[in-house]
């Protein structure tokens, strides 16, 4: 067998990402075979990512990106297991270069099924988890249609947001944005009062009734005064009724109709880690 040279390892390095030493043992196990090297260090990604199967990864980036014509937009988050690895620099290129991915994929299956150099997304992730040792997963992925779209993402990629607007005016991308940093800082549960989900006025009617009995509120006072508290919950958790963080005297929907009366906010997405 042939001695393996420092260029065989370093040329394979920078094909697999791997680190030296485990490039140096492909090659010694292959024999100075480079396909085959490369396929030893794949399937070492598939034993560690079995092993790290049941592992909580938490950490990661969130990367929102809109296309040139800002019609379509995607959120996902690109999930590890430490805040070490998150922020490496080589871990959020990956991330970006998957959300690019994603702006053509109708799916999380579809994307995991894209070409991603000369493997699948799917391939990718199961080999940086044999490269980095953590488990790496795509954790979320959702994407917002819309005559405009703008994005948001939160210093230290922890929270990235879409929101669509329902045209293309002067100013949208601004707009957009605002309302996008918005739905990162505030959480909204839904965009407005009709998009919130039964369940969860159900329960807040029931927290509103249970208060008001430990303050001595008559029975059948309490489905009155516990729908007036509703109300307070739509002003709080709804997108568009939420006070407006760089001006509490808007709304967020009168800021939005402040550059266009007939401009309103069709939806929103947001996605956070941990």
């Amino acid at each position: 067998m042939s001695a393996i040279s420092a260029a065989d390892v370093n040329k394979l390095r920078k094909t697999t990402g791997a680190g030296m030493m485990d490039c140096k043992k492909a090659l010694v196990e292959a024999e100075g075979d480079f396909e085959k090297a490369i396929e030893i260090l794949r399937k070492k990604g598939q034993k560690v990512a079995a092993n790290r199967a049941d592992r909580d990864s938490s950490e990661g980036a969130a990367i929102a990106v809109v296309n040139s014509a800002a019609t379509r937009g995607v959120v996902i988050s690109l999930n590890c297991e430490t805040d070490f690895v998150a922020k490496n620099d080589s871990f959020i290129a990956m991330a970006n270069d998957i959300a690019q991915l994603a702006l053509e994929s109708s799916s999380l299956e579809d994307l995991l099924s894209k070409t991603y150099g000369a493997l699948s997304v799917a391939e990718k992730l199961t080999e940086q988890t044999g490269v980095i040792g953590e488990k790496i997963e795509i954790g979320a992925f959702e994407s917002l249609d819309a005559p405009f779209v703008g994005s948001y993402i939160h210093a230290g990629n922890k929270i990235a947001t879409l929101v669509g607007l329902s045209a293309n005016v002067a100013q949208a991308e601004v707009i957009a944005k605002d309302v996008a940093m918005q739905a990162a800082a505030m959480n909204p549960v839904a965009l407005n009062e009709e998009a919130v989900d039964q369940s969860i006025i159900d329960k807040e009617i029931e927290i509103a009734k249970d208060q008001l009995r430990q303050e001595g509120k008559p029975e059948d006072m309490l489905e009155n005064i516990a729908k007036g508290k509703l109300k307070r919950f739509f002003k709080d958790n709804t997108l568009i009724n939420q006070d407006f963080i760089k001006d509490n005297k808007l709304s967020v929907d009168q800021y939005v109709k402040s550059a266009d009366k007939s401009l309103s906010v069709t939806a929103f997405r947001r996605v956070a880690l941990g």
